[in-house]
């Protein structure tokens, strides 16, 4: 599978075809995103909760970020790989922004970074210092106490309409694509028609460039709670604690491990000399 580039995801958007992205944290989950053919990874700040235990998102540093951005690009040299730009990172000074992004695409080799709400000075900062941008509107989960919690945003026609002209104000700042997240169906509708860039939508409804999920939720393996917006494609989580299980009781009652499962490297009289060997020196074993 050839590498994804950004051009390929607008092409992706001109012709109608819809773009997949998925979060990924680590090798092995990112090694199983690129076979499955999945276009983008996000390495995503949900890293804090999913990955880390956090309650939230705003503990998560820089430092963090790196050291899971490394192995999901040597897992998945295919997908475009995007970075998030954690709380606190971006939000000081536009020369902080691009330090932070810089330090991501140096240190972590990601192909982009991604940063939430409208701020598109900070934006044009970052891609005037030839970093590609992904932005982030609608729910944006670091400052999402001010915007009352884990709500749907944009909800009626003023609100519709502030999150329409951010977009627009994203684009000119040169994001080459736009996350939305928790927002209404028809708001994500008219903004993948509004501007030119792949809206990507994460509880933004049916009619959005492309969608995304974090891998966590869609496969059950994170149980503290679970968006409406997510589907489940798998319980894999229920299935390892069973796994786990079985495990448990196979050692108890001894069926784990079988003959299948050792070494041997004895003949009959290696082993029978072993043991008498053992004897002289006062070691008794049961054979």
């Amino acid at each position: 599978m050839a590498k994804v580039t950004i051009q390929q995801l607008q092409k992706m958007k001109e012709a109608g075809e819809k773009i997949s992205m998925v979060t990924a944290y680590d090798y092995s989950q990112a090694v199983l995103v690129e076979k499955a053919g999945i276009e983008v990874i996000l390495v995503g700040d949900s890293l804090a909760m999913t990955t880390l235990g956090h309650e939230g998102t705003t503990a998560l540093t820089t430092d963090e970020m790196i050291a899971h951005i490394r192995p999901v690009v040597k897992g998945a040299p295919s997908p475009l790989v995007i970075g998030d730009l954690v709380f606190g990172s971006y939000n000081e000074s536009l020369s902080q922004a691009v330090h932070s992004s810089t330090r991501l695409i140096k240190e972590g080799g990601c192909d982009a970074v991604k940063l939430e709400g409208a701020h598109p000075d900070v934006i044009k900062a970052i891609v005037d210092g030839g970093i590609a941008v992904q932005g982030h509107l609608g729910l944006t989960p670091q400052t999402a106490v001010l915007l009352g919690g884990f709500k749907v945003q944009g909800k009626g026609k003023e609100a519709g309409l502030q999150l329409l002209d951010d977009a627009k104000r994203l684009e000119e700042a040169g994001v080459f694509s736009i996350v939305l997240e928790c927002v209404p169906e028809e708001l994500g509708r008219v903004m993948s028609g509004l501007v030119d860039v792949p809206v990507i939508g994460i509880g933004a409804g049916r009619y959005c460039d492309g969608q995304v999920l974090v891998l966590h939720d869609m496969m059950g393996l994170f149980d503290r709670f679970t968006p409406r917006f997510v589907k489940q494609y798998r319980q894999i989580g229920k299935e390892m604690v069973e796994a786990f299980m079985e495990f448990k009781a196979d050692i108890r009652n001894g069926s784990f491990p079988s003959e299948e499962n050792v070494f041997t490297g004895f003949s009959r009289e290696e082993a029978d000399a072993l043991f008498e060997e053992l004897k002289s020196h006062g070691v008794h074993q049961d054979r």
